[in-house]
């Protein structure tokens, strides 16, 4: 089974470049945030004739979480199988985490499929990112609540966490802010310690590999960037992971990307053969960097 993660930052704007991508890669299931769709938008009749179908929770201008899958989708739950609260405010998208559509969990195949969308934080010690440590004390509780560690699971998506130093282009310019604070690293910490594992870096423990870079300042032909989307497998699914890769080549070019590239893992049996271009990326980033290849 291939499995994929997309912050696609808007399904309606990114569409094409979507199914454009479900045809490169082909995953049996692809988790997407940041779809800022409300469900009634979602593109369900594109999905289908795609072949695949589509489970959405969505609000409307912000957030959004869903799950497209070809082998079949049952058992969806959202929010933590909670009732979204009524939100005090409609000037932001990420102050009410929990009456925000940040969570989506689906049956895919014989696997549990979880797509979250962490909110963002935005300055250390905000109400904001006071908001996303709830969040993820919410999803922890979730987790250990339904024993999901101890079933085949998969929790993907945009968490806004960059879990190490080598996960971001410069760890001195970071320090400070959020997605690398440590209250955030533990809590992220937390998650794994229930039960998962850090899928991509079962096959790259190297540095510089990124799934997030700003639109601005020329960010992503300079590999500026974080490793904020993750893959986490539960143990029983461990020994079953064959392959993982970001594909980078998603971020580039027309239809007009995403800031984030998808991030993809095989288990069981190897997918479709794609080339993600980390290598001539690489060779490019070191010859603008000065550095020896």
């Amino acid at each position: 089974m291939r499995i994929a993660t997309w912050n696609v930052n808007s399904l309606k704007a990114r569409l094409e470049k979507v199914l454009w991508w479900l045809d490169r890669a082909k995953p049996d299931v692809l988790l997407m945030q940041e779809t800022k769709l409300a469900d009634t938008d979602a593109p369900f009749d594109a999905f289908t004739q795609a072949g695949y179908e589509l489970a959405h929770h969505g609000e409307g201008r912000w957030n959004g979480v869903a799950i497209a899958s070809r082998c079949g989708i049952g058992d969806v739950i959202t929010n933590f199988g909670e009732p979204l609260q009524r939100s005090q405010s409609t000037d932001t998208g990420d102050d009410e985490p929990f009456a925000e559509a940040r969570m989506l969990a689906a049956e895919c195949g014989g696997v549990r499929i979880i797509s979250v969308y962490a909110p963002n934080g935005r300055e250390v010690d905000s109400p904001f990112y006071r908001a996303k440590l709830l969040w993820f004390d919410k999803l922890a509780r979730w987790l250990e609540r339904t024993s999901a560690s101890q079933t085949a699971c998969v929790i993907g998506g945009d968490f806004n966490v960059a879990p190490q130093d080598i996960d971001v282009w410069d760890p001195a310019a970071c320090h400070g802010g959020t997605h690398v604070s440590d209250p955030e690293r533990r809590a992220f910490e937390r998650i794994v310690r229930e039960g998962f594992i850090d899928a991509y870096r079962v096959h790259h423990p190297e540095a510089g590999r990124y799934t997030w870079w700003d639109y601005r300042a020329g960010n992503f032909h300079k590999n500026i960037g974080m490793r904020i989307d993750h893959l986490l497998v539960s143990r029983p699914l461990k020994d079953r992971l064959v392959w993982s890769e970001i594909d980078r080549e998603a971020r580039k070019g027309k239809p007009l990307p995403s800031d984030h590239a998808p991030l993809v893992i095989d288990v069981g049996t190897a997918g479709h053969s794609f080339d993600a271009g980390w290598a001539l990326a690489e060779s490019r980033i070191a010859a603008r960097s000065g550095k020896k290849e």
